[in-house]
């Protein structure tokens, strides 16, 4: 039977271009297991989208005099473009400023509030008397009073990834003026948490197959005890609070991101004309699993206040799985946006094929602990790996059997214990590896897939079909057959990981369909509802994930290349453009 798999990734702030640290963090990690999970057979709704109501965007726009929809405009059509230049093959991809977005986010706010998990308290907030304005917590700065950052947000450390109130700061700034805040009242809408804490425990309690990051860090909180959070802000970016009275107020982002996840699932089932459909992956009643791909700094948005909204609402699937990874560094360093210490997306596809970076952020993966990106690191497992490896086992064997083959898979005569022993070794593989990616252990299951295509090399070194061309021709032709059976079966276990280069390969191979289906980006919606959104669309039924079904005689196609070896001075001009 088909699993129903949710595979939710983080929404990404449209106020800058994507960087590497997002790609490794969400993007390549979900892109992968969904693959995987398509490939198997399994109904997979993968949804995400610009994230067009935070802070981020604003600030962004008073720092460049312009309005926030412009930028998020800019920088939504971006994240389209790097999306199919990377081959992440959301079944929509969308933002935060549709009608369909606004209308479900409000039905969850006043639901809650009709269910008593929503309640108004006059707090506390910081004031810029020079900017004549309330602060939203993006918008002060200050030192973190419980591990000591001095650049922490009003609302989470980047280094602990403690949640806070920017109150709690340690000498606030206002990010714009510099000048200190002071502290006013005003009065807000608050999430209820606390009602949610013993239900939550019981609940991530019994997760012990999260990583362990994930389940201390959720499990530590709710220790702690958690408290009520603000969910309205004085701010004119955003949803509207739907209670008369409060016209001047927004829903905050943090609130209306995570909701995008159910919003962009009903927005899907729109675009397919089933507007029932989503709820095979949302009802609880219904056998599905959700995954929600995700960096360190959004546990507590997805352990904690998500699952607390979803047990208010009633009647949907909390989380399965929170696979949310370390952070990655750049040469050594955190990635700065402002500093441009960073590789951007765009300007890495500018000069660069997306697998290399896939592969490289995949098997280096900050999975458990921060990993660093290195250039030159990234030049050696291009060129000893990807083309070394494994292009150069599929790259010669093409070659060698089109050109000795008559263009066409080789009949082979009776098979050796070396042959059977290897083409025994890629069937038995698909499992393991399978287990790996459903386990989210990415970077073990590329490595293992790697390890296999360095066993097929050193069968076809010893087996060496050129040699024996001309003498033993039969011969020639079962290790060739033989070799061309592995390689077929690596094609697919790589392909979660190597989309571009396994359907290309696929091709070569002579096969006439697709591993993946298509990626479109769509105008959807009319008049002011009117945006670009990314679909994908699959354009088979049933499992593929399975070893070789190449036959003798089938004709295949002149090879290219499947990776560029890459010239060492590409080192020294990428370091010389960051910063």
């Amino acid at each position: 039977m088909n699993e129903k798999i949710l595979v939710s990734v983080a929404w990404p702030y449209a106020n800058s271009p994507l960087h590497l640290g997002h790609l490794a963090g969400a993007y390549i990690p979900a892109d992968v297991f969904a693959r995987y999970n398509r490939l198997c057979g399994n109904d997979v709704l993968m949804v995400s989208g610009s994230d067009t109501h935070g802070t981020p965007i604003t600030v962004t726009a008073e720092q460049q005099g312009i309005t926030p929809q412009e930028v998020v405009e800019r920088y939504h059509s971006s994240f389209l473009e790097s999306f199919v230049g990377l081959g992440i093959s959301f079944n929509l991809f969308t933002h935060t400023n549709t009608a369909n977005h606004w209308a479900v986010t409000t039905d969850f706010f006043v639901k809650l509030l009709e269910k008593g998990y929503v309640y108004k308290e006059t707090m506390r907030a910081l004031y810029c008397p020079h900017c004549e304005r309330f602060l939203a917590d993006r918008y002060v700065e200050g030192t973190c009073p419980f591990c000591g950052y001095v650049d922490a947000r009003g609302d989470q450390c980047d280094v602990c990834g403690k949640p806070l109130d920017a109150l709690e700061l340690i000498n606030p700034r206002c990010k714009f003026s510099g000048h200190t805040p002071i502290v006013r009242e005003t009065e807000h809408f608050f999430l209820d948490l606390a009602q949610f804490n013993e239900p939550l425990k019981e609940w991530a309690s019994s997760k012990d197959y999260w990583r362990p990051s994930v389940r201390n860090f959720t499990l530590n909180l709710l220790q702690e005890g958690l408290r009520g959070r603000a969910i309205t802000r004085d701010i004119e970016w955003g949803i509207p609070v739907p209670v008369p009275g409060y016209e001047d107020k927004r829903i905050y982002v943090w609130f209306d991101a995570v909701i995008g996840y159910l919003a962009a699932s009903k927005e899907w089932s729109l675009v397919q004309g089933d507007d029932d459909a989503w709820h095979a992956w949302w009802d609880e009643d219904q056998p599905a699993r959700s995954f929600y791909f995700i960096g360190k700094d959004n546990i507590f948005f997805h352990t904690l206040i998500w699952p607390a909204m979803l047990l208010g609402y009633g009647g949907l699937m909390l989380p399965y799985d929170v696979p949310a990874n370390e952070y990655l560094t750049l040469e050594g360093r955190k990635i700065s946006s402002s500093r441009n210490w960073a590789v951007w997306a765009p300007d890495y596809l500018s000069r660069y094929d997306p697998d290399p970076l896939r592969y490289y952020l995949t098997v280096h993966a900050p999975e458990t602990s921060d990993s660093d990106f290195s250039w030159q690191e990234f030049l050696d497992r291009n060129n000893n790996e990807l083309v070394g490896t494994w292009g150069n086992l599929a790259h010669r064997m093409l070659s060698f059997a089109y050109k000795n083959f008559e263009g066409q898979v080789p009949t082979p005569g009776d098979l050796t214990a070396e042959d059977q022993a290897i083409i025994q070794r890629m069937e038995e593989a698909f499992e393991p590896v399978g287990e790996l990616i459903a386990g989210v252990k990415l970077r073990a299951a590329l490595s293992e897939v790697m390890g296999l295509a360095r066993e097929a090399n050193r069968y076809l070194d010893a087996a060496a079909p050129w040699l024996v061309l001309k003498s033993d021709r039969a011969r020639s032709a079962t290790a060739t057959y033989v070799a061309l059976r592995v390689i077929d079966s690596l094609k697919v276990l790589f392909a979660p990981f190597l989309p571009f280069s396994s359907q290309k390969l696929h091709e070569a191979l002579g096969y006439e369909t697709d591993l993946f289906g298509e990626q479109e980006i769509l105008q959807l919606g009319q008049d002011a509802d009117a945006h670009q959104a990314l679909t994908y669309r699959q354009p088979w039924e049933g499992s593929v994930w399975q070893p070789s079904q190449l036959k003798a005689g089938q004709p295949i196609h002149r090879p290219q290349p499947l990776f560029r070896k890459l010239e060492p001075e590409i080192v020294e001009q990428e370091l010389a453009r960051l910063g």
